[in-house]
This record gives C-alpha cells, structure tokens and sequence, in this order.
C-alpha cells in the first residue's frame, strides 16, 4: 500500500506543500503539471518552480504569479471573495471532477471555519487572504498533485504552528489564526519556538480534508522524498518534507503476507422520518453507486423516538458523490464523516466441480486463516432446479 507521509514540524501553506508534493514527482509529471496549472484557465495567473536552499537544506520553491507579479502572502492585499466567486473560479478550470470537487471541499471547510470566528453564515461571509488567486491556484495545486501521486493514504506529523501574533485583513490576530485553530480542532498541534505564523488556513484545511491520521512516521520503506520550501528564513529549515514508499508491516510476526489494508470514508446520518420502504430503496441507490457497505442500524433518538443510522463505506473519491446522494434520497439535513482504516483477508474467486455442477466459492486467506463459502446465486440456481433446499446443498458440497 502506498503512503505519502507529510512532516509538518514547520507548519503548514499551500505553497510549501505545493513545492513538497512537486519535488516527489520525475521530471517529466513536473512539466506535465507546470503546463496543467498554467493552462488550467484561471486568468493572469502564472506558475513557476525554483530551485531553493533553506538551512543547508535543497528543495523546490513555487512562484505564483498574478498578471506577471507576486501576491503578497499575508495581509497587505484586501481582495474579497466570496465562497460561490471561489467555487464558480474553480469548477471552470480544466482539471477532473475529483480535482475540482476536493478543491470546492477544501473551501468549504475553510468557509465553514470563518463562519464560526466571525458568527456569519456562509453565505454572508468574504474570503481576504484565502481567497486570493495565488491561494486558489495553491489549493487546485495540492488537490492535482495527490491525483497524480495516487498515494493509497496520506498521514501526517503533529502540526507546528508557531506562535506570536500575524497581522491580516481583520487586523493584528494571535498565531495560529482563528480560522486556523478552528480548522485545527481534533489535530495534533503545537506551537514549537519559531516566533512566527507557519501553519496557515490554507494549510490547515488541506491537511484536514486528505489526511486520514497525524501520527509519528510509520516503519515504511521510501522511494522518494521532496522538500517544499517557504519564502521566510529561520534558524531551522523552512520546509514541509513530503515521503512517498510503502508500508513496512510489523505486527503479528507470524502475519502472512498479503494481508491487505486500505483507509476508507464513513459517512453516517440519523433518520427517523422515512418509511422503510424509501430508506431501502436509499441504500439500494448508494450501494449501485459505488458504496464499499452500507447498512442500516436501528437507534432510539431524542424524546425516545425510534429511528435509523443509515451507514456507508466508501473509497476517498467517491465521498462526494455518495454525499450528494445522501442529500437527494434521503430527508437527512448533514452527514457526519470520518476516516477510517478496514483490514480485510485477500480474497478471489475458485470455481469447483461439486456433483451438482461448478459452483463458485469466495476463498479468503491472511491472518493465519483460511476460508471459503460457496457463492449464493450458484446455490441459489441449482437448489431452484433440483428443487431441493439450500441447506442440503451446502451439507453435500465443499471447497
């Protein structure tokens, strides 16, 4: 399984981890991207990558520039965006559905921050430093990039955000900003000793939305490591470094290999005002979709009432999609979402010559276990056509 692995000991911006993710690509993806995101159709907007050194260290810097001049990362510009100029900017790009639509989610996630600091609806709310193009253009970037490196989970170190005070559109806010610490809220973080503001909003929301887990590097084996580096100078290196390898297993020695793994999205909402008949018939809808599962679980709600907690699994890039149809089919007004990670045994299907026939078995191996279970459409058919029952059948067959 592929990981990308993020160390943010020096904070977090879309630019540095821009620069991190292109330094993990050959030469050839960086120009494929370069000339992407030039030709992606956000207007006067220019992007170049240069070579960097901070503290000893090289890595890659990356240049955003508006109309041939570069923005200003924090506060002397005052643009004002709002959310729906932002998401109109991005749907007409040129990039895939899954890039626009992670984008459009990483600003939802920083709209949603900015409507808790200042006590605005959405709607209400304008975008200052975030909603520049050059923070735009950061966001398409990162949200490219992943898609290009297909990693199958991303992790990340605790957060460093600096400390000391930042001075933006509202005025002069402590480090890290509002919108950060809010975007922040379950992410390990801490405020180290560079006086400074090093994890931004943008950067913030981006580890946010891909990150499944902040935790210490796993054992892993690295076939690439790339360093994005910032515009300031501190006594220690001002990079996001960004690994790419595969996971190297050490639990259960006696473990075989194979074993799979893989992060998936859970998405849940509480119902208690749909028949049954129409929650079924939702579920049937998200598993034709593409869910992983889906499942319905029975609960008792406020006031006692009865209700249901309608479940899916699903890959990272069908999340939007499964959501959009959650709100269509079902009278839920929000969806909860997590991370989560699923062991599953490595299976495939065998067929096998039984008296009755071949018949298809499920065979499962890992963990020191073997097993197998002959598929029920097969069983289904011949216990139809023998007119004999299914528990009969399975008594005479075997794998």
């Amino acid at each position: 399984m592929s990981t990308l692995y993020l160390d943010c000991g020096m904070g977090a911006a879309g630019d540095m981890l821009t620069a991190a993710l292109f330094d993990l690509l050959d030469a050839r993806s960086q120009q494929m991207f370069l000339k992407e995101i030039n030709a992606s159709g956000v207007e006067g907007v220019t992007v170049e990558a240069e070579t960097a050194v901070k503290a000893g260290i090289q890595g890659t810097h990356i240049r955003v520039l508006i109309d041939g001049a570069e923005e200003m990362e924090h506060g002397h510009h005052h643009h004002h965006t709002s959310p729906r100029n932002i998401n109109e900017i991005i749907r007409s790009t040129s990039f895939s559905n899954k890039v626009r639509n992670d984008a459009i989610a990483v600003y939802g996630l920083i709209a949603g921050a900015e409507s808790r600091v200042h006590g605005k609806t959405v709607d209400e709310i304008h975008f200052h430093e975030v909603g520049t193009k050059d923070a735009i253009i950061d966001v398409l970037s990162v949200c490219r990039l992943i898609e290009m490196l297909g990693p199958d989970e991303i992790l990340a170190s605790p957060v460093c955000t600096g400390y000391g005070e930042v001075r933006c559109a509202h005025g002069i806010m402590p480090v890290p900003a509002p919108a950060t610490a809010v975007l922040l809220e379950g992410i390990p973080m801490y405020a180290g000793d560079i006086r400074s503001e090093l994890c931004t909003p943008t950067g913030a929301a981006l580890l946010k939305f891909f990150v499944r887990e902040f935790t210490n590097m796993p054992m892993m084996k690295i076939s690439c490591t790339g360093y994005g580096c910032g515009m300031k100078d501190f006594p220690r290196a001002n990079c996001v470094r960004a690994m790419i390898g595969e996971r190297v297993d050490t639990e259960s020695p006696g473990r075989e290999k194979g074993i799979s793994r893989s992060g998936v999205v859970e998405l849940s909402t509480n119902i208690d005002d749909m028949t049954g008949e129409a929650l079924g018939h939702a579920a049937e809808i998200l598993r034709k979709a593409g869910a992983l599962e889906v499942y319905i679980t029975p609960v008792y709600m406020k006031k006692n009432r009865p209700g249901n907690v309608l479940t899916v699994l699903c890959r990272a890039e069908d999340e939007e999609a499964l959501s959009a149809l959650f709100f269509k089919h079902t009278t839920t007004w929000g969806i909860r979402r997590r991370n989560v990670e699923r062991r599953y045994m490595d299976t495939m299907i065998e067929s096998v010559d039984t008296e009755f026939g071949s018949v298809r078995f499920k065979v499962g191996t890992g963990y020191g276990v073997t097993k197998s279970k002959p598929e029920y459409e097969d069983v289904a058919r011949i216990a139809e056509l023998r007119k004999i029952s299914i528990a009969e059948i399975l008594g005479r067959i075997s794998f």
